[in-house]
């Protein structure tokens, strides 16, 4: 039985190598428009014996051996047969050739491969297609992923928790420490490796786990990476996750433009875009559509990147929107986790059909980024702000904390003032010395251009060695212009001899006429010495002149070159300068910074005593006022002991004259019979309440419930004590005021 296996499996490896590498002769360029019937017949074995393979993961798992050294996918094809149709046939040779010339495809067919693409890449196919897309081949970080394996990572222990949380039902990761699992955790702790900041998330587990159903684990590390560079992957899984808000900031704006209704509903029911579309951007819907559906869309993800999550996740809102509409938070939650996931299974056609009739524009997504990135700016503003002062407001309770433990004095208005003069100016020598300072900056690049602007004494020195040289020159030129002349002189005296000794030539003798023509020999011969003595001091007054024309030239040179390495070295001092100001300037602001919160804080200091000095001064306010009253009081109090109370005695005096008087008269009518028995007297007293009023009448009097028990208990005898209290005397205090009138039958008396 091993035997017939092995034959099948070594035909398996040698076919998807083979589809790997492009080499077998279905996918080479020079193979025949159809398949002979051998290779279909061939072809038609090696998918059945993927079938068995795929039915049954030991044996697998023993003939591949080594998931590292195989070069063929560890998944394959579900959806193999017994025959290859002719549109199989067809695809097959087609990828083929896509393959072997992919570089021109990509280049001049790309609208065509794309629609390809979106039809959906053959499985025995997806592997090198997919590496082709992201430009993942030949990466100099495979060669590292070995060492990379003998590395120790911080995330090792959250990388093996979730590991059994990857793909649990499938057959390749469900089994604990399998194979899947082992090379699952690799490729995640090697990218944990190389992109420290990323580390790693959970959701890119099962990115990594679709590319090992696919290939290699090298291949798959390799993949990966590139997704996560230039797929926007890594600013999706970094730690704070901007780039996810970013597409939840977009998507949600797609839905509020193209299907307001069911926004509509979300905003009514608080249910957030991140609630369902989050494990969508993140996992590429590995985790919420069936792996097949997904697997298409991923197609189309590695063609053309993000865009195609947008286009599905809005057809599939369009698709179930009537559904969405009529539930709420829970059920919604409901119908995206079990209802949509088998909507889709039925196949991804459907989906991708109505994904590219939804409406994308590129250019409304670039301002929509800009325009979230100046939000979070100002949320980051305003967090910074609050921050700042959420800790200058737990320094200044500590500050009142610290205060109240020790007892803060009570400062008096006039110290609050003086503090806020102080204050004031300081403040005002700190503005002047930050004038005077810039004054000074100024007045110190004023001196150093002065300076820049005046010669070196260097330069004093070789302008005074040229204009000597010159002048040297001048006079070499002048002498020998006096010696040209002179010479010209002699000659014209030589001439003139000459023609005075020719004129008579014909009358002399032929000896004196051969001495004549000798002596005209010897004049042209001399005339052309000085016709050549002059070119030759011609030639040397212009090779002088050349020679000062070539040293000007040169010092003008050499004094460029000096200028040009003077501004070289007056830009790096400069640039050294500016440097300097620079961290200057960023002292200053520090220092500013400090100053500022130091006069916050002193500020708000000065308000708190303020505010205490304004308590003290209510209360001390108040307390002046209740002494103000008790004064008053006193005073109205002692005036009524000191006067009322003798006015008040007088009165009674006057009034038990007048009882004497109707006594007297009584006594005078004794004797009547029918006269009605005299049984008291009833006087009318002005006293002075307990709440400090005056009652003066008689029906106060009698209502006055102290003077009716105070009747009651002297048995009809009326005893006034007036309730008034003299300062001045204390004899008064006790004096009492009795009226007595004994009750019997037959005497009446009163006495006082």
């Amino acid at each position: 039985m091993a035997s017939q296996v092995a034959t099948p499996t070594s035909l398996q490896t040698t076919a998807t190598s083979s589809s790997t590498s492009l080499s077998s002769p279905a996918l080479s360029p020079s193979s025949p428009a159809q398949l002979s019937p051998d290779d279909v017949e061939l072809l038609a074995k090696l998918e059945e014996q993927n079938r068995l393979l795929e039915t049954d993961s030991k044996s697998l798992r023993s003939m591949n051996g080594s998931r590292r050294n195989s070069g063929s996918s560890l998944v394959s094809s579900s959806s193999a047969s017994s025959n290859l149709s002719h549109l199989e046939e067809d695809t097959w040779i087609l990828w083929g050739r896509i393959v072997n010339e992919w570089e021109d495809v990509r280049k001049k067919k790309e609208k065509q491969l794309k629609d390809l693409v979106r039809k959906g890449i053959p499985h025995h196919f997806r592997a090198i297609v997919w590496q082709l897309l992201c430009n993942a081949q030949n990466m100099p970080i495979k060669d590292q992923y070995s060492e990379l394996l003998k590395m120790t990572s911080p995330c090792e222990k959250l990388i093996r928790r979730d590991i059994a949380r990857t793909y649990p039902e499938h057959e390749f990761f469900k089994e604990k420490d399998s194979l899947g699992q082992e090379v699952l955790f690799n490729v995640m702790k090697a990218y944990s490796l190389v992109d420290r900041e990323v580390g790693y998330c959970q959701g890119s587990a099962f990115i990594v786990g679709l590319l090992l159903m696919q290939m290699p684990e090298e291949e798959a590390f390799c993949v990966f990476v590139k997704l996560m560079q230039d797929y926007r992957l890594r600013e999706l899984f970094k730690p704070s996750m901007a780039e996810l808000g970013l597409c939840m900031y977009q998507f949600e704006y797609m839905i509020q433009e193209q299907l307001p209704e069911l926004y509509m509903h979300f905003q009514a029911q608080s249910f957030h875009t991140s609630m369902y579309a989050s494990s969508w951007f993140l996992t590429i819907f590995l985790t919420s559509f069936p792996l097949p559906v997904a697997t298409r869309i991923f197609d189309i993800f590695m063609c053309e990147g993000l865009e195609i999550v947008f286009r599905v996740g809005l057809a599939i809102l369009q698709m179930n929107q009537t559904e969405l509409i009529q539930l709420d938070m829970e059920g919604m939650l409901q119908h995206f986790q079990r209802v949509i996931p088998l909507q889709i299974d039925s196949g991804p056609d459907k989906v991708i059909q109505a994904a590219y009739q939804v409406k994308y524009n590129a250019k409304k997504m670039k301002k929509l980024e800009k325009d979230y990135t100046t939000i979070k700016t100002k949320e980051m503003e305003e967090q910074v702000e609050i921050k700042r002062l959420r800790t200058e407001n737990r320094l200044l309770k500590q500050r009142i904390d610290t205060l109240e433990k020790k007892g803060a004095p009570r400062y008096s208005e006039e110290s609050v003032l003086q503090l806020e003069r102080e204050l004031v100016q300081a403040r005002l020598k700190e503005a002047e010395s930050q004038c005077a300072l810039k004054e000074m900056q100024d007045k110190i690049l004023d001196v150093e251009k002065r300076n820049a602007s005046l010669p070196d004494d260097t330069n004093v020195a070789r302008l005074q060695e040229e204009l000597i040289g010159v002048k040297l020159r001048e006079a070499e030129a002048l002498t020998g212009l006096k010696e040209l002349r002179q010479q010209v002189r002699d000659l014209e005296e030589h001439w003139q001899r000459h023609l005075a000794r020719t004129a008579g030539r014909w009358k002399d003798s032929p000896r004196k006429n051969t001495l004549s023509e000798l002596q005209d020999e010897l004049m042209s011969v001399r005339l052309r010495e000085a016709e050549a003595q002059a070119e030759l001091r011609e030639t040397r007054q212009r090779m002088l002149e050349l020679e000062t024309q070539n040293q000007i030239h040169s010092n003008q040179l050499r004094r460029a070159e000096q200028e040009s390495r003077c501004l070289q070295e007056s830009v790096q001092t400069l640039t050294v300068q500016n440097k300097d100001l620079h961290v200057q300037l960023q002292e200053i602001k520090r220092r500013q910074a400090e100053i500022e919160c130091k006069s916050k804080e002193e500020v708000m200091a000065v308000r708190l005593r303020e505010a205490d000095n304004f308590a003290a001064m209510a209360e001390l306010q108040q307390q002046i006022s209740e002494l103000e009253i008790q004064k008053e009081e006193g005073k109205v109090q002692g005036q009524l002991n000191h006067t009322d109370s003798s006015q008040y005695i007088r009165d009674l005096k006057d009034q038990i004259a007048e009882l004497k008087d109707e006594i007297c008269c009584l006594k005078g009518q004794r004797g009547l019979a029918n006269q009605s028995a005299f049984d008291g007297i009833h006087i009318v007293n002005h006293y002075v309440g307990d709440d400090g009023s005056y009652q003066s009448s008689d029906e106060d009097g009698v209502k006055d419930p102290t003077l009716q028990d105070t009747q009651q208990r002297c048995g009809g005898r009326v005893r006034l004590r007036p309730n008034l209290v003299d300062t001045d005397s204390d004899e008064e205090d006790e004096e009492a005021l009795r009226l007595s009138v004994p009750q019997s039958g037959g005497h009446k008396s009163t006495t006082v």
